[in-house]
């Protein structure tokens, strides 16, 4: 399938920078106004790239594991000043061991969403290219590793459709045959992967990976679209973090709830958060109206 993102086309660099960023304000803020707006641009742009089936399938997993997060958080944490009631153990649960549960829950959540993203964009290719000169090793593992993982799916499901059609998959047969097909399946996998990791090494070799002076070959290159996006990733980051370092983002759940004010300075970051979350999907859609408007002059 074509992908449709714009982003997606920008330099390496690019990409990176901005994930990185939205990744670490992300982690860093506590906010819930900070945390709906990045938790909310996550899930439209990755609904975006990857379309809802996807997007759905990885809130399936994701929810309950912040559904347990949100019930786990107080039954260890008794630590705020209000008291709701008190536990069989004795211990209190409190209101800010609560929310600090649902906030710790859609931090994770957000994060999670970003990195799907993330992945569907900063593709190994580009990983390599930005990092192959500064950690070749590391790089390259990373990449092989990312790229590995699907491709193992993938044969996995291979090998089971196969194995079904001749009735011993581990769906077939009693507890001992269920497990004995499981281990030939293992087996089988295992030797695939043993034997593609030597056809990448013989690969690897032939094509002089290694030797001294060896120069590697790039389709990208940093046009001028991409010096306005730098400009607009740093001077827009830069004035988050001012904004943070001023305390617009603060929250704190202990040991009472406290928050910034809702100042009209607070807001501009709040407003600069949101635009700066937005801005793959700005790019998209700034696109798209140019190709309608190109076509509509035809």
């Amino acid at each position: 399938m074509i992908n449709k993102d714009t982003f997606s086309s920008y330099h390496p660099l690019i990409n990176f920078l901005y994930f990185l960023l939205v990744l670490v304000f992300g982690m860093y803020f506590m906010h819930p106004v900070a945390q709906v707006i990045s938790l909310a641009c996550a899930l439209y742009y990755h609904i975006y790239l990857s379309e809802k089936k996807s997007a759905k399938t990885m809130m399936m997993y994701i929810l309950p594991l912040a559904l347990l997060t949100i019930i786990i958080n107080p039954a260890f944490s008794h630590q705020g000043f209000t008291i709701l009631t008190y536990l069989p153990s004795g211990n209190p649960l409190t209101l800010e061991s609560i929310l600090y549960g649902i906030g710790a829950a859609l931090m994770l959540v957000l994060v999670v969403e970003w990195f799907a993203c993330y992945s569907e964009v900063v593709t190994s290719d580009k990983f390599v290219y930005l990092f192959g000169r500064i950690i070749p090793a590391l790089s390259l593992v990373l990449s092989m590793t990312l790229r590995f993982l699907p491709k193992f799916a993938a044969q996995l499901k291979e090998v089971k459709k196969a194995q079904k059609s001749i009735g011993r998959d581990t769906s077939n047969g009693s507890i001992l045959d269920r497990i004995r097909n499981g281990a030939t399946i293992l087996s089988i996998m295992i030797t695939w992967s043993l034997e593609n990791a030597i056809e990448t090494a013989d690969s690897m070799k032939s094509r002089g990976y290694g030797l001294k002076g060896r120069t590697a070959f790039s389709i990208y290159r940093f046009d001028t679209r991409d010096k306005y996006a730098l400009i607009w990733i740093l001077l827009c980051g830069l004035y988050i973090a001012v904004g943070a370092k001023l305390g617009a983002f603060y929250f704190t759940y202990f040991p009472g709830i406290e928050y910034a004010n809702m100042s009209m300075i607070n807001i501009s970051f709040y407003i600069a958060y949101l635009l700066y979350c937005l801005t793959p999907i700005i790019i998209d859609k700034q696109e798209e109206l140019t190709w309608k408007r190109l076509r509509s002059a035809i």
